[in-house]
Order: C-alpha cells, then structure tokens, then sequence
C-alpha cells in the first residue's frame, strides 16, 4: 500500500463511513481538482510581502506539469482514489509528492479541504450546466423540427384532459418547446450562484498570508470573488439545492412532455406512433409496445424532486460553518445532473423518431370541439358574448345530435386556419424559438470555450 498523508490513526470502519462514495464521486472532479491547484499555487508563486516565496515561480511551473499529467490519466481512465486518500485533493497531494517530495507537500498552503472542494464542485457545475443548456436546446430543436414537419395538422386542444378546442399538432409541439427552453433561466441562476470563487477562504475564516484571491479568480475564470470567507464556506450545499431546484423543475417540464406523448400514443387516441426502438414488449403479451421509458421520465422525475429535498433537508437545521454532512449534497447533485442529462438525450431520441397520424388527428373532432368557434361566429353577427356563450351552452346537446346548420360546415383544417394571431395555430413563428436556441447555445459554447482556455493555460 502506498504512502497516504491522512491520519493513520483513523479506525477503518469510521474511515469507510466518513469517506462514503467519495472515492468514486470526486473521479468527476479530477479535472477541476487540479486546475483549482494550478491556480492556487501560481498566486502563491506571485505573493508579495513575505521573506522568502512559499514557491517559487519555477516550482509552481512544476507543479502545474504534474497536474497536467495527473488529469490526463483521469481522462485515461487511470486516475485512482484511494479509500486512505478520503477524496480527490487528497489523492492530488499523495501523487504531486510521490513525484515532486517536498515540493507537492507545499501545496496546500493557505487551503483548506473546504475551499478546495467548493471550488472543485462549482467549476464542475459551471461546465455541467453548460452542456446541460446544450441539450435543452437539442431537445427543444427536435420538437420543433417535429411540429414543423407535421405543421398545421389539427389536434384536438385539451383542458382537464376533455376536448376543448382547434389546434395542431405544431402548436402542441412548440408549445412543449417554448416551456423546456423557459428552463434554461432557471439553469443560468444556477450557474451564476456556482461563478463566483471561494478559494482563498480556507476553513471559512481566511489564513494569516497574503493571498491574492482575485488572482484566483481570474485564473480560474470566474466571474466575482466570494466577498466574506465565513459566506464562502457556508454557501457549501447553496449551490447545490439552487441547481437542483432547476433541475427539478426541469424535469417537471420533460415528465409533462412525456405524459402527454404516452396519452396521445394510446390506441383509443393514436394521434403519434413511438419509434419501436425506444418502446419495449410484454414478457406475456406478444402485441404489446409499452413506452417504459416515457413511464421512467415520470419515475426519475420524482427523483430529482427527492433529490432536491434532501438537500434541502441538509441545509435546514445546519449551524454556520463547515459541517460533514455537507458531504452529501455532492452525491445528490451528481445524481441529479446526470439523471437530467440522460433524461434530455433520450427524450430527443424519442421526439425525432415519433411520427403523426394525420387522419386520427382529424378524426378525433367532434361538433363540442367548435362550440367556442361557434359562440365567436355569432359574435360575428352582432351577439354580445355571453349571450352567445348561453346560447351555445344551452345547445350543446343539438351539437352532438342533430349537427346544427350553423356547425355543419365545419371542420378541422378550415378552422385552424382562421387562427392567426400571434401564438395561435397559424401563428406560430418557428423562427423565433430557432434564435433563441441558436442564442443560447452560441452563450453556452463561448463560456465552455472560456473555461477550456483557463484550463489550458494553467495545466500546460
């Protein structure tokens, strides 16, 4: 067994219980681990007002070439966590002193395991809601392209699940569109929580050194410095609960798609058809398709919403400062984020592959469906509103029976099309939901960009 710089004295069962998942959660944060180190040690190289420089520039350059090498073997795959390392910077110390001796034992200066970790968590972030937004925009891209394609075919719009009134199966889609890219807001809340640098806080009190913190920060790529060391410690778990709000939230969005897209699949509706290679057969049933994975959308949704409680929970009760239990807000983030994420890729899939039935679209009108249309018309003619509203109200059940004159010629594809208005069935602009996506994910590609070129400069 290699040489750890943890407490030995450590009863190993405390040891496994204190570390938890760690070993394996923190692989993901390899990467960030050790550009947080680049860049506290090059400002450590930097500092001014002391006798003699904690590290020189020359070691700090050394430094810097091991975590070069070090997050290369993450990205091989050949990056390991000991359970005596108890997390990632750690395992960065025992492998920078293995190589460098005393030098690697220089770098924790002025840090805490703390400061270090919430770095590590928000760079992470930064870059998963970046390429969280990316598959929004590609989730809402297929939905678009999907209500282009179908167009001005009418569908029945619904409320309390009952046929209410004419619309398409593009404003359906757009519609689902519109509310999953309205999600991106709740994302970038997230993410300008997670751009803001704790490193230089320590414990959450500061060190007696000159640290440059905006060096850091500047470094490091982010935007603002957390001002107050004891608020930069105790923000530790904020950031986590304010992504997984927006993650809920997100989920919320993608479960509603998913329950509308298994109802309008149904045989006694059959407006869409499932792409076969993402429905699945009955063990004692040979017809069936079932569409396990929309029903999985509804079931990871209550798991993220779970998840978001529980750090929540963890939050709640907690006195200030660094407290262990923080710890866990790390698995409950991770979870949620690559729930999302897998959930965003495979609804996409899904969306691409669906196709729609225009003739049970257009089957499914029934006189009820135009009784608004109806009421409208004889405003056309002169009758006040709500007298129309009575008077078709009061006929609806000649609508169903008889098919009165006035909805005789009526019918689906005419109906839409006298919807014109901003949003409505012939309404739509496809456009505009394009320059938003197209906005969005240029923003998202010019900061992941930014953050790629901080990486690569400190890890050379």
């Amino acid at each position: 067994m290699k040489k750890t710089i943890t407490d030995s004295t450590v009863d190993p069962d405390v040891l496994a219980y204190t570390v938890g998942e760690d070993t394996v959660l923190d692989l993901a944060l390899a990467k960030w681990d050790c550009m947080g180190t680049a860049a506290h040690v090059t400002m450590l190289s930097e500092m001014k007002g002391l006798k003699r420089s904690v590290v020189t520039k020359a070691e700090a350059a050394k430094v810097r070439r091991e975590l070069g090498r070090i997050v290369r073997l993450a990205a091989a795959g050949k990056f390991r966590i000991l359970t005596e390392d108890q997390d990632v910077h750690m395992a960065v110390e025992r492998m920078l002193t293995e190589r460098l001796g005393d030098l690697g034992k220089k770098i924790h200066t002025g840090r805490s395991r703390n400061d270090q970790v919430a770095v590590d968590v928000r760079l992470h972030m930064k870059d998963a809601i970046l390429a969280t937004e990316a598959e929004v925009c590609a989730l809402a891209e297929a939905l678009v392209a999907f209500g282009a394609k179908a167009g001005a075919v009418p569908l029945v719009g619904r409320t309390h699940l009952q046929p209410a009134m004419p619309s398409t199966v593009e404003m359906w889609a757009t519609g689902h569109a519109e509310m999953v890219l309205d999600q991106i807001e709740n994302l970038e809340a997230a993410y300008r929580l997670a751009d803001r640098n704790p490193l230089g806080s320590a414990a959450g009190y500061g060190v007696p050194l000159p640290l440059d913190r905006k060096r850091t920060t500047e470094l490091l790529g982010f935007s603002q410095t957390i001002h107050n060391c004891f608020g930069a410690s105790m923000a530790r778990g904020e950031c986590e609960a304010s992504l997984l709000s927006a993650l809920a939230q997100l989920m919320a969005v993608l479960s509603r798609l998913a329950e509308d897209m298994i109802l309008f699949s149904m045989p006694e509706f059959a407006y869409f058809k499932l792409p076969r290679a993402y429905c699945t057969g009955s063990s004692i049933m040979p017809q069936k398709f079932n569409p396990d994975v929309l029903e999985l959308v509804r079931g990871k949704t209550a798991q993220v919403i779970g998840w978001q409680t529980a750090a929540l929970a963890l939050l709640h009760a907690m006195p200030g400062g660094y407290n262990r239990d923080l710890q866990d807000a790390k698995l409950l983030y991770m979870k949620g984020l690559d729930t999302t994420r897998t959930t965003l890729r495979i609804l996409a899939k899904v969306v691409k592959g669906m196709k729609v039935d225009a003739a049970k679209c257009r089957a499914a009108f029934t006189p009820g469906v135009f009784a608004t249309d109806v009421a409208l018309m004889k405003v056309a003619n002169g009758t006040p509103w709500r007298d129309a509203y009575h008077e078709v109200r009061d006929q609806f059940a000649a609508l169903y029976d008889g098919r009165p004159a006035e909805v005789a010629d009526l019918d689906p594809d005419r109906q839409v099309a006298l919807k014109k208005h901003e949003g409505t069935c012939l309404g739509i602009d496809l456009g505009l939901y394009r320059k938003r996506m197209s906005a969005v994910s240029s923003s998202a590609a010019a900061r992941r960009s930014a953050l790629d070129k901080c990486c690569r400069a400190l890890l050379k």
